[in-house]
């Protein structure tokens, strides 16, 4: 029986539904994008509260919800071999062709694409974030990196400012790291049909309060603001261990009337936060690319942020007023912004977000990347040992051995459980007809054709 399907990808990360954030988003509009190019799409994460075992989502995606919790910061605890016997129970079922692991912060996809090049599998690697040089967390979370991309098929980072960052941490040859920015869904985020007329300007603040995303500098900057500018009012949505300052700010300038705070939004009702504002107010202190502005920019709202990281790759110069991550260069960027409000027309910066991100173009780009991986040729476990050997002194080492002891446990498992009697599952096709969506196995689809 032919394989009507490209690619069959196993995309796997610690971060998906039901939590929301850009590592999710990504992962789940990528997939589905992927399903429509008629690839087969599977998704691997840990288990959420209840949510645990096989669910389905929107357009067939299958969810691996595996039991694992998590238990720092939505990751699994790190176990080194303990999840080779799932994964590898995933791969052989699903008939699974590639592994595209996602986030550098993940210990799941960390563990994931380890055991998938023990196997032989092509991997990718998506980097969303980026990282320091210095403090601790960052030097061992850049030696794991480079430990996991030392035999990564390719690696796809969401700027060239985060590409740099990557090659840097991961010493990775630059010719494999592919630059595939991030997308919005249009179709979700829509300006207000029409925008009541008011004096009054709404400045719109969403986003998770803590340190990295500058909640600090919100601190600072809203008094300031509100002291120049009678006629601005903000709205703060997120939630954070720094919300307790922001309340403390409020009471201590009795602006209660002027600074209302929402607590944690649903991604459901982010369009209906952001389309009662005029601009958009990112802090980030550092930012590999921002999905929030692409949201904020297809609302029709002007985005006033901070330069750092990828964020000025993200938008034309006349959608956003870029600052200093300092307090007196962020009032000034949203004075200019203010000023700039009567030249914005939400309805003509939507139609431009439409043809500037597309998740559709996303999954092509990604396509082309999925089809060099697995041209790459196919090494023997000596081979591949010589390159974690290059990864340092005493690392080389280590990581050579915990390689050589995930062969050889890998091994184990095929004389206790070979690949012949694990059961493949059939790859559920989905039509529309009519009004009516009908999911059928592969084998009925071949026969129906």
């Amino acid at each position: 029986m032919a394989d009507w399907r490209r690619h069959r990808i196993l995309m796997v990360s610690d971060f998906f539904y039901p939590n929301f954030g850009g590592v999710e988003s990504h992962i789940y509009y990528l997939s589905q994008c992927l399903l429509e190019l008629g690839h087969k799409v599977v998704v691997m994460t840990h288990a959420y509260a209840n949510r645990s075992g096989v669910r389905y989502m929107t357009g067939g995606l299958k969810v691996y919800y595996i039991p694992w919790k998590p238990f720092l910061m939505q990751n699994t605890l790190p176990t080194f071999y303990g999840t080779l016997p799932i994964i590898r129970n995933i791969l052989i079922r699903e008939k699974i062709s590639l592994v595209h692991g996602h986030q550098a912060f993940s210990t799941l996809c960390h563990e994931a694409l380890m055991h998938a090049r023990t196997m032989g599998y092509k991997v990718v690697f998506t980097d969303h974030s980026l990282y320091g040089f210095a403090d601790i967390g960052s030097i061992h979370m850049n030696k794991v990196l480079q430990f996991t991309l030392a035999d990564v098929s390719q690696a796809i980072c969401v700027s060239h400012t985060s590409k740099e960052n990557t090659v840097l941490r991961s010493s990775l040859p630059p010719a494999k790291v592919f630059v595939i920015p991030n997308a919005v869904d249009t179709a979700m985020f829509t300006p207000a049909p029409e925008r009541l007329k008011s004096d009054e300007i709404v400045i719109v603040v969403i986003s998770r309060l803590v340190y990295r995303k500058g909640a600090d500098l919100l601190v600072e900057v809203i008094p300031e603001v509100c002291r120049l500018f009678p006629q601005v009012r903000f709205i703060v949505g997120g939630d954070g261990p720094k919300r307790v300052r922001l309340e403390e700010m409020r009471e201590k300038h009795s602006l209660q009337d002027r600074v209302e705070m929402l607590g944690a939004v649903p991604h459901a009702r982010v369009r209906s936060v952001l389309i009662s504002g005029h601009i958009f107010l990112n802090s980030s202190l550092t930012e590999a690319f921002c999905i929030a502005i692409l949201e904020a920019a297809s609302c029709g709202l002007l985005t006033v942020s901070t330069r750092v990281g990828g964020v000025p790759e993200v938008l034309p110069d006349d959608m956003v007023v870029l600052a200093e991550p300092d307090p007196v260069d962020m009032v000034r960027a949203i004075k200019k912004a203010i000023a700039l409000l009567p030249r914005i027309d939400p309805q003509e910066m939507h139609a431009r977000m439409k043809k500037l991100y597309d998740w559709r173009d996303v999954a092509r780009r990604t396509e082309i990347v999925y089809d060099r991986a697995l041209k790459c040729s196919n090494q023997n476990l000596l081979d591949r040992l010589s390159r974690y050997l290059s990864c340092g002194s005493w690392a080389g080492k280590l990581f050579c051995l915990v390689m050589i002891i995930d062969f050889l446990f890998w091994c184990l498992l095929k004389l206790l459980q070979p690949a012949a009697d694990i059961e493949e599952v059939p790859d559920m096709v989905q039509f529309h007809h009519q009004d009516e969506e009908i999911l059928m196995d592969d084998s009925q689809h071949q026969s129906s054709r």
